[in-house]
């Protein structure tokens, strides 16, 4: 089990159903029997619909038992803390450049929520982050330009993935699909985004369904390390939830 959902959004989908176990269980032990009933219902039609909620994470661990490789599955990448500035300084010089010339593009950041479903989409990278890489992956007409670059820890994990689009009626129409993919993926896990326009240069950061616009070097900079900063607890650059847009 534990093997079928690591790396993935399943993580945090189990420990809801967890939550909910220990609900009933409490409940049931105080005697609050209405609550306890309804707790009860909803783990009854749970047992139907987890094949749904799960449908993915089964999928993607069925091809892998086909392929021989279920239990050779990468860990996870830890982000030390002494990594931060490195990476941050990589990513942002990358950034700058690519806005500066008008060249899009589109880097997710992995933090708590698991996104190997998303790097099997695109291709294998696994490579330290350097601004080079960043900038060379981006140039328009060369194989890995269009998609998102995915990163885990301080490695590039892979390029020119798919993501989901946003479908929230609060985003301004004068974005397009680059900047609804970089908000998608934070709709439905807490990666980081970032995203420079083609048409306009401008720097963007998506988290948390939020996105942050027309940021310069300094502010980028010191958003990044607002959300990163705290990676060492868990290996991920996690907490901040930053707002605003």
């Amino acid at each position: 089990m534990i093997l079928l959902i690591r790396g993935t959004r399943a993580v945090q989908l189990l420990k809801g159903i967890v939550v909910i176990l220990l609900a009933t269980g409490v409940s049931s032990a105080l005697q609050l029997n209405a609550l306890n009933w309804l707790l009860d219902k909803i783990l009854t039609i749970g047992l139907f619909a987890i094949p749904v909620v799960f449908q993915p994470e089964l999928r993607r661990g069925l091809e892998q038992l086909g392929r021989g490789k279920f239990f050779s599955w990468s860990s996870t990448a830890v982000l030390e803390e002494e990594d931060i500035p490195k990476m941050i300084s990589e990513v942002t010089k990358a950034t700058q450049v690519l806005s500066k010339n008008k060249i899009g593009a589109l880097v997710v950041i992995e933090r708590e929520t698991g996104l190997s479903d998303y790097f099997e989409s695109g291709i294998p990278i696994g490579a330290v982050v350097s601004s080079e890489l960043l900038i060379n992956i981006f140039i328009p007409n060369t194989p890995l330009h269009d998609g998102a670059v995915m990163m885990r820890g301080n490695r590039v994990v892979a390029a020119s993935c798919f993501l989901p689009l946003s479908d929230s009626t609060r985003i301004s129409k004068e974005l397009g699909t680059r900047h609804r993919a970089g908000i998608g993926i934070t709709e439905v896990s807490d990666a980081l985004v970032v995203i420079v326009s083609e048409e306009t240069g401008t720097v963007s950061v998506a988290v948390h369904g939020e996105i942050t616009r027309n940021l310069d070097e300094q502010s980028f900079r010191e958003l990044l390390t607002t959300h990163l900063a705290p990676a060492k607890q868990s290996g991920f650059s996690l907490f901040g939830r930053k707002a605003g847009s």
